[in-house]
């Protein structure tokens, strides 16, 4: 055993400093070796819980949503110290592209409905209001593949989407189908959307009339009349596409499929008080079955 060893066992028991003068040794010796020689400092549980969610969510959560997901966990971390642990580590959350597609195709010498949402309250409970949409993707090699969605807009929750390589009425009808035939909403229903030829359709206005929803469409020329849906392109093409391309239809298929499935889910949504989109449907089942009308 070395004398500074001894010192290390003793000094519980005696000053340091006695201890160095007894047996000849210089304390700042003894300090530069206990320096040398002591444990690393372990890592605080949150920072590592950090970097975990960090990467389980495929780097598209920022402190906001990171100190939501620690806090459900236990760690109460701000925003500040959050965004310290990413930069040592060096990581970085993706950003949202402000670039927007047009896929509208307005019918000529038709007319669009009117927008049913202007001056309304936002709806109060899932299956009130639906907006939809279309986007492209890119392809390899060239080309597009289009997606059409429906959203809730009480929830944020995607409801319905179909993906095509080309942007026909049945895109966007398909899509509305599977989204009625598994929330079957009640009569009344607000279905919005741009004044795309594929809304304004008639095989698609007789699918609405069916199911006795009232069609809405936002006015000519004014994207933020259906912002939830323009929003949703921007983080999906963010977080989903990266700058990379499907190589085919199916592989487009099987990666929006696990992202919406993801979105729906997991991912936690700012205006739904950082709760995921299911969760946040359940949570307000939860609390009407125990405060009831």
């Amino acid at each position: 055993m070395s004398v500074y060893q001894h010192i290390a066992r003793r000094r519980h028991h005696v000053p340091v400093r006695q201890l160095c003068h007894v047996l000849g040794v210089a304390p700042s010796a003894y300090y530069a070796w206990q320096q040398r020689h002591q444990a690393p400092a372990l890592e605080p549980a949150w920072q590592g819980a950090v970097r975990v969610a960090f990467q389980r969510h495929g780097r598209r959560y920022g402190t906001r949503r990171l100190r939501a997901e620690l806090q459900a966990e236990g760690h109460g971390v701000g925003r500040g110290r959050i965004r310290r642990a990413l930069a040592t580590h060096g990581l970085r959350a993706q950003q949202p592209r402000s670039f927007v597609p047009r896929t509208t195709h307005s019918a000529p010498g038709r007319c669009a409905v009117p927008n049913r949402l202007l001056g309304q309250p936002a709806p109060t409970a899932p299956n009130q209001v639906w907006v939809g949409d279309i986007t492209y993707l890119p392809k390899q090699g060239g080309g597009w593949l289009y997606l059409a969605t429906w959203l809730d807009r009480y929830s944020r929750k995607v409801v319905g989407w179909e993906l095509r390589e080309t942007m026909p009425e049945a895109l966007v009808s398909e899509a509305l189908r599977r989204a009625l035939a598994v929330r079957q909403p009640a009569a009344g229903l607000v279905v919005h959307s741009d004044q795309g030829s594929q809304y304004m359709a008639t095989r698609f206005q007789d699918l609405l009339a069916r199911h006795r929803a009232l069609p809405s469409m936002s006015r000519r020329g004014n994207c933020y009349d259906n912002a939830h849906a323009e929003s949703f392109w921007s983080r999906l093409k963010t977080e989903l596409l990266d700058g990379g391309r499907f190589p085919s239809l199916a592989e487009a298929r099987l990666e929006v499929s696990h992202y919406i499935a993801y979105y729906n889910a997991e991912r936690r949504h700012s205006a739904l008080g950082y709760l995921a989109p299911n969760h946040f449907e359940s949570h307000l089942q939860t609390t009407s079955q125990l405060c009831p009308a």
